[in-house]
């Protein structure tokens, strides 16, 4: 690697709510032209006749500071009177107005604006870059394809459920048998994101619903194996912060949740991960996989600040060779 270390670029790899607050501690430390984001699109879906971009929003919606940080997702103090008179209509209209995926008032701007660009014609990746902008944000913000990527989830019961009809209308009850992804083409963007990049950054994401569709789409896995990844844990001390991601590793690994379970699961992919203290004397031995002792537990954005300078000081360490 000939660029100096104080000068790598990074392509970030993202999705759920842990992802997206890392990407704003990100975004305060690095500049525009050293960082992409690339964000899952699986869970993307069309819902009240609107493309919903769950994954793209809470990203960007983190980015700005736009976000509301306690709940996870949507927009601070947005209100749901739309919800409540969708609620209303929905025992006449079931299926045309349902009210099991909450969308705030404000929040319905993106999804309409989204949606009439891609009416219009316009790529995801255009449409995005161009929300991003009016939100204020500086850096390039990137759908992991332009194409529709639906990913469904296989119940250790039969059923194949969409993945917001069994993460959020069924609250991931049943347990999961395998993920069911779609491989469309990446955009060119991510290509180019990629291969221009020192060094990809895995998000504290679930690996199964959030990366592995970004993972499996053509060209990529390749160039993500070919240069060092430093990852963040998204277990904590057996248990993740938010989400099934615990259970599922259960159901599709039969083994425990840990940061060496979420890191074996990319298959040799990862070089350097960012566990807790515990985690890590836990993993001292491993030499597969360098596991850092760091805080990685991101409430706001000043400890996804600290996150992300421990997380590219890992990085340039392991590009010096110290790790």
């Amino acid at each position: 690697m000939t660029r100096e270390v104080t000068e790598l670029r990074f392509a970030y790899l993202s999705g759920g709510v842990g992802g997206a607050r890392l990407a704003r501690g990100l975004c305060a430390v690095l500049p525009p032209e050293r960082l992409s984001i690339i964000v899952n699109t699986a869970d993307d879906f069309r819902h009240w006749g609107l493309w919903i971009s769950p994954d793209l929003d809470s990203v960007m919606y983190s980015v700005a500071g736009l976000s509301d940080e306690a709940r996870g997702w949507g927009l601070l103090d947005d209100r749901f009177d739309t919800l409540a008179a969708m609620a209303r209509l929905e025992p006449e209209f079931p299926d045309e107005a349902p009210s099991w995926f909450q969308l705030g008032g404000r929040d319905l701007a993106t999804h309409l604006t989204r949606s009439a660009a891609l009416t219009s014609g316009q790529r995801l990746t255009e449409i995005t870059l161009r929300l991003g902008r009016a939100l204020g944000l500086r850096h390039a913000l990137l759908p992991m394809s332009d194409e529709p990527a639906p990913s469904f989830i296989h119940t250790k019961t039969g059923e194949r459920l969409t993945f917001q009809d069994w993460l959020v209308k069924r609250r991931a009850a049943d347990p999961v048998a395998r993920v069911e992804l779609s491989r469309p083409m990446p955009s060119a963007e991510v290509l180019q994101a990629l291969s221009q990049a020192d060094v990809v950054l895995f998000a504290p994401s679930n690996p199964y619903v959030s990366l592995d569709p970004i993972l499996a789409l053509p060209g990529v896995r390749e160039r993500v194996a070919a240069r060092p990844v430093v990852a963040v844990s998204p277990i904590l001390a057996g248990a993740a912060v938010k989400g099934p991601l615990a259970e599922m590793i259960r159901d599709l690994e039969g083994v425990a949740a840990s940061p060496r379970a979420v890191c074996e699961h990319y298959g040799g992919l990862v070089s350097a991960c960012l566990v807790e203290p515990e985690d890590a004397a836990q993993l001292a031995e491993e030499r597969a996989t360098r596991y850092l002792a760091g805080d990685t537990r991101i409430p706001g954005l000043s400890e996804a600040t600290r996150l992300a300078r421990q997380v590219i000081e890992a990085a340039e360490r392991l590009c010096e060779g110290a790790l």
